[in-house]
């Protein structure tokens, strides 16, 4: 998997919304090896840093060849992400293709803990 690369937030004090969309975004089924086509969106708040697209896109390339059920793909989406910037607050949503007459919208979400003040 590619590294996420982040930059420094230019808006720190600011809460604001940051939203991405990879809408040629593909797995591989775990159980048939069946080719799997959907959207990821990620949308989020940063803190300090915010997540570089280059780097975004080639990591989310690498499950191309991935085999991985669509639950656990957000999930892994979600935590690498979280992970990599640290945001105040994430949601990973997947929206995958019909495959039999169905289709599939995953959603994760985090969200900071709230630090507790001194008293």
């Amino acid at each position: 998997m590619a590294k996420i690369e982040t930059f420094a937030n230019p808006h720190p004090r600011r809460d604001y919304v940051i939203r991405h969309a990879a809408p040629e975004f593909t797995s591989l089924c775990p159980r048939t090896g069946q080719p799997d086509f959907g959207e990821i969106q990620i949308e989020y708040v940063a803190d300090r840093r915010c997540l570089e697209l280059k780097s975004l896109k080639l990591y989310l390339q690498g499950y191309r060849q991935r085999g991985v059920f669509y639950e656990d793909a957000v999930n892994r989406i979600l935590d690498d992400l979280v992970a990599a910037c640290r945001p105040r607050r994430m949601t990973v949503t997947g929206r995958f293709a019909p495959r039999g007459g169905m289709h599939s919208i995953v959603t994760a979400c985090y969200e900071r803990p709230r630090r507790r003040r001194r008293r």
